[in-house]
């Protein structure tokens, strides 16, 4: 039977935290131990399944070997007894040892000088709304923490090396008794790595890595919208002892435009219309992301009648048909009128008095009269 996903089995996220993890594993842990199932077969495989996704999770390059080969990345170290091998005679308090140690400050090594993946950046990337649309390529600068050329990433001086803590004899963690209680903490020499710098690099100063700002190109496909990221993998901080990079994740930030406006892949925008046009009809023309367009307004059309242009939207980043420009027509009331004008206008007012040529206003004013006599009432 093929092996579930790791993150599925723990019920995580694929950017989960290492706290997160074992905290996803210790709740399942407490719930299918087979001290606590002695007599549930399902219970136990439950479990073993959880074992073998923390195992592989929560050490930082089994993590990135999965995260890139799936379960071909990690099936050698399975198959040596890693995972899945039974529990080695292990009591229920035995299995949370290295839990429960890092609940009160343990770095979880095991067995030598343990690396941690680098962490995630994020960089908030804003957009035109064409660029989102049609997808483009922009170059960004990143403050982040890359490994130390100077030593390689060891933290100690060119020549030197690490040596092994003789606090913790390289475990990272050191075992404190309190009554009958076997606590297990991170070592306060070395804290967690296993190792000591006795002589540290002065471009670090023992840190192994160091501040620095990368230009990076970045491929915005077409169609992205607000609060879509884009995952570059290994582009994060560099990752402690060796371990992996962590990931830049660019959060998309689409700047207001000053005509459209995007929800989901149609486009929205408001078109003023001269009064003449509104009442005689005509054409006119319309801006589009791909250029003009010719938009028939029919006769007696009123203020916000909607026109749809079919497929004039936007392709969204996830595939699919194209949107629709949804066009509100607004009759613009003239302004700055001449003498002759507002004549005009006074003449053509005496001409139409008759309830056909305003049907919404004397349905209006009967509503007003209706209202205020069920006032009266």
């Amino acid at each position: 039977m093929a092996k579930r996903d790791y993150y599925e089995v723990l019920g995580i996220q694929r950017n989960a935290t290492e706290a997160e993890i074992k905290k996803a594993f210790k709740k399942l842990a407490m719930k299918y131990h087979p001290d606590r199932n002695p007599d549930s077969k399902e219970a136990e495989e439950k479990f073993k399944e959880a074992r073998e996704s923390y195992d592989v999770l929560s050490d930082a390059q089994k993590r990135a070997a999965y995260d890139q080969f799936g379960h071909a990345g990690v099936e050698a170290g399975a198959g040596a007894g890693g995972f899945g091998g039974g529990f080695g005679g292990g009591s229920f308090s035995d299995i949370f040892g290295d839990v429960f140690g890092d609940i009160f400050g343990g770095g979880g090594a095991r067995g030598g000088s343990r690396v941690y993946r680098g962490a995630d950046l994020r960089y908030n990337l804003e957009l035109s709304l064409e660029e989102a649309v049609h997808g483009t390529t922009v170059k960004i600068r990143v403050p982040t923490l890359v490994s130390c050329e100077v030593c390689g990433g060891s933290g100690a001086r060119k020549g030197t090396s690490a040596s092994t803590c003789p606090t913790c004899h390289g475990h990272g963690q050191v075992r404190m008794q309190q009554g009958f209680f076997a606590v297990q903490q991170t070592c306060p020499r070395c804290r967690g790595t296993g190792k000591i710098i006795p002589d540290p690099c002065p471009a670090c100063h023992g840190q192994g890595r160091v501040e620095q700002q990368k230009t990076l190109s970045v491929k915005v496909p077409a169609g992205v919208d607000n609060g879509d990221r884009i995952r570059l993998g290994g582009e994060g901080e560099a990752g402690e002892n060796g371990g992996p990079p962590g990931d830049l994740y660019v959060q998309i930030h689409v700047r207001e435009h000053p005509i459209f406006v995007r929800e989901g892949s149609d486009l929205y925008c408001e078109v003023p219309i001269s009064f003449v046009t509104a009442a005689l009809g005509g054409e006119l023309e319309v801006p589009t992301l791909d250029g003009r367009v010719m938009l028939k307004v029919p006769a007696e059309t009123q203020t916000g009648k909607l026109f749809r242009l079919r497929g004039k939207g936007v392709t969204s980043v996830r595939g699919g048909a194209p949107g629709d420009l949804i066009c509100k027509v607004t009759v613009e009331t003239p302004v700055n009128l001449t003498s002759q004008q507002k004549e005009l206008f006074h003449q053509l007012e005496q001409t139409m008095g008759d309830e056909k040529h305003t049907p919404r206003a004397r349905s209006w004013l009967d509503g007003v009269k209706k209202f205020f006599e069920d006032v009266k009432l």
